[in-house]
């Protein structure tokens, strides 16, 4: 039973609170001035980077998610409509005027006007209300034609209205108008066709219709209430009638938002019951809402008739605070049956649950000043107060007679009637009497401040001081003194500072500067709680523990807050993001979580409480790309690089795009990045890492400047990025842009040409120079050493001249020697051969005068004999030899010249070169000198000789 109790009360709670209107959601308003543009915002969207563009008077906004910019139109006129494809091109209509904003070279967007595209007769325009992308064509509306252009931009046809067209709606693709007089049509296949058979709202002003089924659709008009048609049947959807209804949107789960005149948000159920009224009554800033949009992030934004609201919805926070009717800081809540109670530094307050709705906070009398608790026990409604102890009776506040500084109430455990009591000064004791609490005494032998009270299961009281320790308090029997036992450090604390005691599942645990602890009976020491090891490191300090009705955790600590969410294993799951934005807003004197019922928290706030429930934590936050919103050129006055966008085959991009690289001049290398990420209301807690590639190594510390600048750079080829870390500490992809700098002029490729040429003329010219230096110091050197030489050399003439005459001396001997001997041999020769022809020429004669032919056959081989010895006469060898010696080596050099000539040949030509007579030669060669006569003709013939030419001259000069 116990568990059915649970799971109904957590599936009724958010019903019984979030359902029925506790609370408002967060909330940022934009003034006029902020965002620098007119006070009207007539449409608005949103691409899927995350930029939002609103139709503003004075053009059109973009919004980055931390800066706005205003683009205007050429003529200056008024934007009543904005549109973005899936391309990310941007629509608008307005004044005179409709087309698409475009980025030009450097990324600004820019106006192209579709105007000029239409047929003549139709650019005389007025009013241009509405742009609608659809699945396939883009219609710009006017009060009487619908102008329809494909998604190449080119126009494609018009469609006219019978009468005037007096609003346009577009739904599941769907485009509806209100023609004035015929009612609701619906364009179908290029054609108008009437939604119903009657002509209901042909004299009604329609300002928005839904299609909730195939042929059912949700009406709303402006001065008469919300339609419903099915069929040709057309109802009333509520009995509401008195909303002036600007417009309505459809939100994503399920719920309708309501724009009023006069009257604010309105968000309604699918049955028409209201769940939020959101009023300058409560906390809006300007009841008049125009336009409706919800951001991809869950965010709703309001065009109002002066500024701009985003309410964040998404969310599962609520505020309850002075625009709720509660005042002050909160410090304690707590449901009693119907009634919920809140006690803030100003008193208790309190509201009433009445059917399907909740009463005005009111403050319950009697009651004001400090609260610090309020408690059900034993059935009696206390509240903690800084006068004393009272009790709610008929809502009323009632003194209890006692001490006054009253911190806290909890039942005595063991005992059903009496109540155990922290204050300033120690601990007291209440009971409860038939006729309600009565005090009855002060506890004795603990004078210590017990803001924190806890007691365990053999009914020690444990009390935790804030700056001294922990305290082990044993009640005596007549519940009159205690013993106490002091903890600090020597027992395994940390420190004494900032200690403090909970009951989690039944158990005690006890948080400290170093972590979460148990204690230990045994050891009576402390030790960290292996419980929460998976959940926490070990310096964590958790300032405040609770465990709801669920078994959920909730906790805040120093620098997180979340919930420890117990599943149905009984494992736990941290949920911890979701509440970052929640740090700077919560009660930083005394933290305090009040756990209502099933999984329902309130938070004490700075201003009042923060509700969560954690049935509705559903919100995903969206992790959209860092963005570099600009790039600029610094110095006197900066210089545009890049504006944020870019296009690419007709895409629209927040990024740099490959042909947009710059060059940058050298004495211009001082730039600034600005940077974003476009999730709304997170500009402050927004952090950045920068690296400049080609200049640095990494990434750098995270940092919450949105601007980066770099100066004197050096040429080079540089990439920028950033990455952005949100709230919930998600990083963003990085954005990047890429830049060269140029070397300046003296470090250009032509300068490095230059120097190149200069150089090598330099060096040509040290070297002609140094050439010329060495040069003319050879020449002095050349001069000099010509004059020792010329020295030298004429004492070598004159000693060479010297030697050169007893050569020629010398050889002039030898020559003459050699001729000597030459002429001996060769007088040798003759000599011999002539005494071998005479004795040859007397042996012929004894021959012929023998008569004894055997003394002439003997004398015959004589005579052969004497002739071959003269033809193998060995001393031509060794003439040869003198002869090349005396004449230059003639002999080797003429047998060289003339192969063919025989060795007689030779001979005679030697014999000519020793200018010997015929006779001479006759005997030399043993032949007559008629012979001679005739080896000399051979030998000119061979010689080759002209008739003019002498034989003997010729081989002389040879």
């Amino acid at each position: 039973m116990k568990t059915l109790l649970l799971l109904l009360i957590s599936f009724l709670s958010p019903f019984i609170l979030f359902s029925q209107g506790i609370g408002l959601p967060f909330s940022r308003y934009y003034s006029s001035q902020e965002y620098q543009g007119g006070i009207q915002n007539y449409a608005i969207t949103q691409d899927q980077s995350g930029m939002l563009f609103v139709a503003n008077n004075y053009g059109i906004l973009e919004h980055d998610g931390t800066s706005w910019r205003r683009y205007a139109l050429p003529n200056g006129a008024k934007t009543r409509h904005v549109q973005v494809d899936h391309n990310g091109l941007v629509y608008v209509s307005g004044q005179g005027d409709f087309g698409v904003f475009i980025p030009d070279d450097l990324g600004q967007l820019i106006f192209t006007s579709f105007k000029n595209k239409l047929p003549e007769v139709d650019r005389d325009l007025g009013e241009v209300w509405k742009v609608y992308v659809g699945n396939s064509e883009i219609y710009f509306c006017t009060s009487n034609t619908l102008f329809v252009f494909d998604k190449t931009q080119q126009f494609i046809g018009k469609i006219e209205s019978e009468s005037a067209f007096e609003s346009f709606h577009y739904n599941n693709s769907l485009l509806f108008v209100n023609e004035l007089g015929n009612g609701l049509k619906k364009l179908q296949n290029g054609r108008l066709i009437p939604l119903s058979a009657e002509k209901f709202f042909g004299n009604k002003l329609v300002t928005t219709i839904f299609q909730t089924t195939q042929d059912k659709y949700l009406v709303f008009t402006r001065d008469e209430g919300i339609f419903t048609i099915n069929g040709d049947l057309i109802s009333p959807w509520t009995s509401e009638n008195s909303l002036t209804i600007n417009t309505a949107l459809m939100l994503r789960n399920g719920h309708i938002a309501i724009g009023t005149q006069l009257n604010g948000l309105m968000i309604v159920d699918s049955f028409g019951e209201t769940i939020l009224k959101f009023d300058k009554n409560n906390g809006l800033n300007n009841n008049s809402i125009v336009s409706l949009f919800e951001d991809l992030s869950g965010n709703l934004w309001m065009g109002h008739n002066n500024g701009l609201t985003m309410v964040q919805l998404s969310l599962p926070f609520r505020k309850i605070n002075q625009y709720s009717g509660l005042t002050g800081t909160g410090y304690s809540a707590y449901l009693n049956n119907d009634k919920l109670y809140y006690g803030t530094n100003n008193g208790v307050y309190f509201q009433e649950q009445n059917k399907e709705s909740w009463s005005p906070i009111s403050m319950i009398p009697n009651s004001t000043g400090q609260v610090y608790q309020i408690k059900s026990v034993h059935n009696e409604l206390l509240v903690a107060h800084n006068d004393g102890a009272y009790a709610i009776k008929n809502n009323k506040a009632e003194r209890i007679e006692g001490p006054s500084g009253i911190w806290n109430f909890q039942s005595l455990r063991g005992s059903s009637t009496l109540i155990l009591v922290g204050s300033y000064t120690g601990l007291h004791l209440y009971e409860k009497t038939p006729t309600g609490v009565k005090y009855l005494r002060e506890i004795n032998g603990f004078n210590e401040s017990s803001r924190i009270i806890e007691q365990d299961d053999r009914g020690y009281i444990w009390v935790a001081h804030g700056y001294k320790g922990l305290y082990r308090l044993e009640l005596d029997s007549r519940k009159e003194n205690v013993t106490v036992e002091y903890f600090g450090p020597e027992s395994g604390l940390p420190t004494s500072i900032l200690n403090n005691v909970w009951k989690i599942n039944n158990r005690l645990v006890f948080t400290t500067q170093a972590g979460i602890f148990k204690f230990n009976e045994l050891t009576s020491k402390f030790e960290r709680d292996e419980f929460f090891y998976p959940y926490f490191d070990g310096g964590f300090l958790a300032h405040f523990l609770v465990e709801d009705q669920m078994g959920n955790i909730h906790f805040i600590g120093e620098s997180e807050i979340g919930v420890l969410e117990r599943k149905v294993d009984g494992s736990f799951k941290k949920i911890y993001k979701v509440f970052n934005q929640l740090l700077p807003l919560l009660n930083d004197d005394l933290q305090n979580i009040s756990s209502i019922q099933g999984n329902q928290i309130l938070f004490g706030a700075n201003e009042g409480f923060i509700t969560f429930n954690l049935n509705e934590n559903n919100y995903q936050a969206s992790n959209f790309p860092t963005l570099i919103r600009a790039v600029y050129l610094t110095g006197p006055s900066d210089s545009l690089l890049f504006h944020g966008s870019s296009i690419t085959e007709n895409n629209l991009h927040h990024h740099q795009s490959a042909s947009q690289v710059p060059r940058i001049a050298y004495n211009k290398a001082n730039i600034r990045f600005e940077s974003s990420n476009p999730i709304p209301n997170n500009e402050k807690e927004l952090r950045f890492q920068y690296w400049l590639e080609g200049l640095e190594d990494s990434y750098g510390d995270w940092v919450d400047k949105s601007e980066k600048a770099y100066t004197n750079l050096r040429e080079g080829k540089y990439t920028f990025h950033v990455k952005s870390r949100n709230l919930y500490g998600e990083v963003s992809p990085a954005a990047s842009y890429t830049f060269r700098i140029l070397p300046p002029w003296y470090r250009s490729g032509l300068a490095y040409f230059i120097y190149f040429i200069l150089l090598v003329v330099g060096i040509y010219l040290i070297y002609r120079l140094i050439e010329k230096r060495y040069q003319q110091k050879a020449q002095r050197l050349k001069t000099a050493s010509r004059k020792v030489i010329e020295e030298k050399d004429s004492e070598l003439k004159i000693t060479q001249a010297e030697i050169e005459k007893l050569k020629t001396e010398k050889l002039k001997q030898e020559i003459s020697l050699k001729d000597k001997e030459l002429a001996t041999a060769t007088m040798h020769l003759i000599t011999k051969n002539g005494f071998i022809d005479h004795m040859r020429n007397n042996l012929n004669s004894i021959t012929k005068k023998s008569k004894n032919q055997e003394v002439k056959n003997e004398i015959q081989k004589v005579i052969k004999n004497i002739e071959k010895n003269i033809a193998e006469d060995q001393d031509w060898e060794q003439f040869e030899i003198h002869f090349d010696q005396v004449h230059g080596d003639f002999m080797s050099r003429f047998k060289k010249e003339y192969s063919s000539l025989s060795p007689q040949e030779i001979k005679l030509s030697a014999y000519l070169r020793m200018n010997l007579s015929t006779k001479e030669i006759a005997y030399l060669m043993n032949i007559s000198i008629r012979g001679v006569e005739i080896a000399r003709y051979r030998l000119r013939k061979k010689l080759n000789l002209e008739r003019s030419e002498n034989l003997q001259e010729y081989i002389l000069k040879f």
